[in-house]
């Protein structure tokens, strides 16, 4: 017995996490499609310029280094 009242305890309590989530979710202010669109241009943008960077950075460093051992 002790075993079943556990079960129906944790199911009760997953079933009510899950249903608070949704609640929750019912809150969010989701973004607009132009919202949307300018956050991904944003964050694309950023990748390439950071992914940029870290190429000429690299270059460099393995230019400097090339340099220095031959």
């Amino acid at each position: 017995m002790a075993l079943l009242a556990r079960l129906k305890q944790s199911f009760g309590t997953t079933f009510s996490f899950f249903g608070e989530a949704v609640a929750e979710l019912k809150k969010v202010k989701w973004p607009t499609r132009k919202e949307l669109t300018s956050y991904t241009l944003v964050v694309l943008f950023a990748v390439v310029f950071v992914t940029v960077y870290f190429v000429v950075l690299d270059l460099g460093i393995s230019n400097v280094i090339r340099a220095i051992f031959e």
